[in-house]
């Protein structure tokens, strides 16, 4: 009877300690490794920038440079699109409560002093200085550093260029070269169109407070003028200019209606502009061979153009400080400059070692144009925070614009004068 008891004892106990085992260990450890995973995954990388706003920039900004971040590193970027005044609101709001919720900011040049002066940006330069494999364009130093130090890394550098229809290129006034072409000379080829056309075919943005102080301002520089300079002699000069086209009829006859000559120029309702160089990459790059594309005119002393940048920088106190280094990094990489610059119009990448990605399609040539203005032109920045509101200063420059250009009158000196108390009375 004891040994007929004792033989099925040890057959229980062991189907139950192996089936108990089993099912135990698998649990745990299926368990353990998955919270570990879904903490590393779950990573979310804030991102607020006031470039790349035009819906197609965007679309490709998210799917052909975040998303590879995304899969190589396992996290998420989310890339909201805000302006100047209403990411740095966001921005005060998040450091005067302790609770910051972005990580990285992208800011145009002319906002970087609010931000210094506020402090509300990491210093990266010990970052940049490990990076041996890129050099930032000086250009813009100015701007992106302050007393030796770097907080903000250049992205989508812009100057203006000349874009013409083909079908201007008859009335191109005789012995002007498009390439090396004067101030002067492009007044009179718009009016030669105008004359020839019946109608007018300049472009500039008419609609209050979008670009013409930019267009008229690369005029001004290229005849020594300031910016914004709206009454000096050199302004005068330039004003001269677009007096010219006026009396003629030279602009379209929409232009008031236009916050963007790229759409009339794709539609051929314009023919002649010049205008930012990562638009006139997009139309120009739609068809090359219906375009032609050129620095902007130069004056007497040099190409003027006004001269823009963005900038990327982490917030003081992110919570992703190393997760936003590394994005930095990937982003700044030059072949990745030159990838943004080629998708979104033409920017220029404001990386030196960038040039050695450039190739030889039509976009590449919008960059390579660019790069030539910058380089040897008489460009300014936007000093945008010296004014209680830049919009408004626009608007002093875009009513001379209507009443006085588009109307066929004289630009005398008592409207300039007139105009340049509007500027100075919006100063800080």
């Amino acid at each position: 009877m004891l040994a007929g008891c004792a033989t099925p004892t040890p057959e229980v106990v062991e189907k139950i300690v192996t089936q108990e085992v089993e099912k135990v260990v698998t649990q745990i450890v299926e368990k353990e490794v998955e919270v570990e995973v879904v903490k590393e995954v779950g990573r979310t990388l804030a991102f607020s920038s006031r470039l790349f706003s035009p819906p197609r920039e965007q679309e490709f900004f998210i799917n052909e440079v975040i998303k590879p971040f995304e899969e190589e590193h396992g996290v998420t970027v989310n890339f909201q699109i805000l302006d100047d005044n209403t990411l740095f609101e966001r921005a005060e709001l998040q450091q005067a409560t302790n609770h910051v919720t972005t990580d990285i900011i992208c800011a145009h040049n002319g906002k970087m002093p609010d931000w210094l002066d506020a402090g509300y940006v990491e210093d990266l330069t010990d970052v940049v200085a490990s990076w041996t494999d890129r050099h930032f364009s000086p250009a813009f130093e100015s701007d992106t550093n302050r007393d030796g130090h770097q907080y903000f890394l250049p992205v989508g550098a812009d100057v203006y260029l000349t874009l013409a229809n083909n079908k201007a290129l008859p009335y191109l006034p005789e012995g002007a070269d498009m390439d090396a072409l004067t101030w002067e000379q492009y007044a009179q080829w718009a009016v030669n169109i105008a004359e020839g056309e019946g109608e007018g075919k300049v472009c500039i943005t008419g609609i209050p407070m979008k670009s013409w102080i930019y267009m008229f301002g690369g005029t001004a520089l290229s005849y020594g003028a300031g910016f914004p300079d709206a009454n000096s002699a050199e302004a005068a000069q330039a004003w001269k200019i677009w007096e010219t086209i006026g009396k003629a009829g030279g602009f379209v006859p929409t232009v008031l209606n236009i916050d963007s000559c790229v759409d009339p120029m794709m539609r051929e309702e314009s023919w002649l502009t010049v205008f930012h160089n990562a638009r006139a990459g997009q139309v120009y790059s739609s068809n090359e061979t219906q375009f032609s594309l050129a620095p902007a005119p130069s004056g007497p002393v040099g190409t003027g153009s006004i001269a823009g940048v963005s900038g990327y920088a982490i917030m003081k106190g992110s919570a992703n400080y190393d997760l936003a280094v590394d994005f930095l990094e990937y982003l700044t990489r030059p072949d990745i400059q030159v990838k943004i610059a080629k998708g979104t119009g033409g920017f220029i990448p404001p990386v030196q070692e960038a040039i050695d990605y450039v190739g030889a399609e039509a976009i590449d040539e919008v960059i390579s144009k660019a790069v030539l203005v910058l380089e040897n032109g008489v460009v300014s920045g936007v000093p945008g925070y010296m004014y209680q509101d830049w919009g408004a200063v626009k608007q002093c420059f875009d009513d001379v614009f209507e009443d006085t250009i588009l109307a066929g009158k004289d630009v005398d000196q008592t409207r300039l004068d007139a105009a340049q108390k509007c500027v100075d009375d919006l100063l800080k």
